[in-house]
């Protein structure tokens, strides 16, 4: 149980993601707005909570997250960490995960519960961006 706050473009396909996620079992850690972390994105994962709405900016830049807008989602970012592409994350929490095979519950991998899940809404993922890869992260736009 718990909260995303998203866009009400979007919250009807997301709420038929979440009930693939929950017929499939998929374990989902913690879902707190990110507001319970002071709105850090960084607190917010080191809790490796899956969060939506966030007014923050693409790190390192001025552009606008897809989380400003809510229409992106961050699923178990412990499990799924955002890797450079030198192959780091920021998490020490995340670096078992770094090796995505075999899966574990509540990763998203090409094929697994969590991805089919998304892909069935149209949803692009970050685990299939070239270079950086982000496989906490799902987006409506595949920003």
């Amino acid at each position: 149980m718990g909260r995303l706050v998203v866009h009400r473009d979007v919250a009807n396909s997301l709420v038929r993601v979440f009930e693939r996620l929950y017929a499939a079992r998929v374990a989902i850690r913690r879902i707190v707005p990110v507001d319970a972390y002071g709105a850090s994105d960084y607190r917010s994962i080191e809790a490796d909570n899956t969060s939506a709405f966030n007014c923050r900016f693409v790190d390192g830049t001025r552009r606008w997250s897809e989380h400003a807008y809510g229409r992106a989602v961050d699923v178990n970012p412990i499990e799924n960490p955002y890797v450079t592409p030198s192959g780091a994350t920021s998490h020490p929490a995340s670096v078992p995960y770094l090796r995505r095979q075999p899966a574990r519950p509540g990763t998203a991998v090409e094929g697994g519960p969590l991805v089919r899940a998304f892909d069935a809404a149209d949803w692009s993922w970050g685990g299939r961006w070239s270079g950086a890869k982000d496989y906490q992260h799902f987006s409506a736009s595949g920003r």
